[in-house]
């Protein structure tokens, strides 16, 4: 019996135990999930998260509805390991999805999400949930990495990003993007479209893919509208180069890049319209996040952290806090919630409303938001800790946030070297821009010591290869 398959029978075991209460509960087992997950989206693209320029009226009205997370994390500042930390429900440093000198997978790669890791749809499975993962991957593209090998029943998308696979000879578009009138040409990008483990497009038509997401996202809730289900919908946009259709293409203030946002909005509105019309709004919970911050390095191709400092790449909350909004007119307390949470915590959160078990038999670093979600607690969230590329960079504990670790806000393949771990103030100080360290010595050392028993905690799981030691500053005691 392989190690996976004597997990999920853990988890398995697990759920019989909750079954006889689960019958009483007016969510377990009937709840439906759906996580959209943009690319590269910025905390500060979003009209309800205070852009003036992009038009975002479903996600506006999602946000009314539902709540508004005004501090919520991704796992990792860039693409792989955030999306491992989503669907497993732990720091990537614990599945091997990071790494100190890609950081991402390429389509050379050849390793992917190990094959013991319990992701969301398997956790969900246990629960007769149909599963479905349409969009960007990026953890895995051969057979037995993709999500048909990670408890999803069908898969239709690009495995990973959308620039990568570049035909020989083809512009740059790196350097392009200076001009705002620059609009790639999606045959330079030689990207496969799959459908299970199947290639049917080849390179993907780009200009279209948002549309033909959204397409299939509302054919997979309208084919199981009478079982419960789990749609991860993630779009392989806004990462660069940006594409839209010819309908959204010269329509918004912003340029391209708002243009791609509000079909991504447009496609939001597509599933919700679908939920509401299939009476399934009420027993449907639907989260709107980001993998991580913007681009910053290619400009008005790039998104907007709003007041946060820096972006993608980096461990500066224009990196990891994303815009994010929960939805269910039946069961989410409408509202906005400052207190934390993570995509971290989402395989934990579902599991309590499917009346399912988490794993068991390994560390997890997620938390039930299902509190703060129903209206019932706050949120039980009160750390995080910032990884990227196989180092911890950072520490949060309330509304402290002590780094180690540095990166540039642009080129994120460099770190930028401290002579002394900064400490931030985030809610006095949300742009990280007052360093207070001299002043708050007692936090410092409390915050070290935080970092220094996550570390321990974290040591088992680090490739040798791999030191993520906090830097030893002299006055340390």
């Amino acid at each position: 019996m392989t190690l996976k398959l004597f997990s999920i029978l853990a988890v398995f075991a697990a759920t019989l135990v909750l079954d006889a209460n689960a019958a009483d509960s007016p969510t377990s087992g009937k709840t439906n999930f759906v996580v959209i997950f943009c690319d590269d989206l910025g905390y500060g693209d979003l009209g309800v998260f205070g852009n003036p320029t992009i038009k975002t009226p479903h996600l506006d009205r999602m946000a009314e509805e539902g709540q508004k997370w005004t501090q919520f994390y991704s796992a990792d500042p860039i693409c792989t390991p955030s999306r491992a930390g989503l669907l497993t429900g732990r720091y990537p440093i614990r599945n091997g999805m990071t790494s100190a000198k890609r950081g991402v997978l390429f389509p050379d790669s050849s390793l992917g999400l190990p094959s013991h890791e319990i992701t969301i749809a398997e956790v969900l499975k246990q629960r007769d949930y149909a599963t479905a993962a349409v969009g960007k991957w990026h953890l895995g593209h051969l057979p037995q990495f993709l999500p048909t090998a990670q408890g999803f029943d069908s898969y239709y998308g690009i495995p990973y990003s959308n620039d990568m696979a570049k035909i020989k000879g083809a512009p740059n578009y790196r350097t392009m993007t200076d001009d705002p009138d620059y609009y790639p040409d999606t045959n330079d990008f030689d990207v496969p479209l799959m459908e299970d483990e199947r290639v049917i497009e080849q390179p993907a038509d780009q200009n279209t893919i948002t549309r033909r997401y959204t397409e299939r996202a509302v054919e997979f809730i309208e084919t199981h509208q009478k079982q419960p289900f789990f749609l991860y919908l993630a779009h392989s946009l806004p990462h660069i180069p940006l594409f839209t259709s010819p309908d959204f293409r010269g329509q918004s203030r912003r340029g391209l890049y708002g243009d791609v946002i509000e079909e991504i909005d447009w496609s939001v509105g597509q599933v919700l319209k679908t939920l509401r019309r299939l009476d399934l709004a009420k027993n449907t919970v639907v989260i709107f996040t980001s993998d991580n911050g913007p681009w910053l390095a290619f400009k008005t191709h790039g998104g907007s952290a709003g007041p946060l400092r820096a972006g993608k790449g980096t461990t500066f909350e224009g990196g990891q806090r994303v815009p994010t909004i929960f939805w269910s007119p039946g069961l989410v307390t409408p509202g906005i919630v400052d207190g934390m949470g993570s995509a971290i915590d989402l395989l934990a959160t579902f599991a309590s409303l499917a009346g399912a078990s988490a794993p068991t038999d390994r560390k997890m670093d997620g938390y039930d938001l299902s509190p703060a979600l129903l209206g019932t607690g706050p949120s039980p969230r009160k750390e995080f800790f910032y990884w990227t590329q196989g180092k911890l960079h950072a520490a949060r504990s309330g509304p402290w946030k002590l780094h180690f670790i540095q990166r540039e806000p642009i080129n994120y393949g460099r770190e930028v070297p401290m002579d002394h771990p900064e400490l931030y103030h985030l809610e006095q100080d949300i742009s990280e821009a007052y360093d207070v360290s001299a002043h708050q010595p007692e936090i410092v050392e409390q915050l070290t010591r935080l970092a220094d028993a996550h570390l321990e905690d974290t040591a088992d799981s680090l490739p040798e290869q791999i030191s993520a030691k906090i830097p030893d500053f002299q006055y340390r005691r």
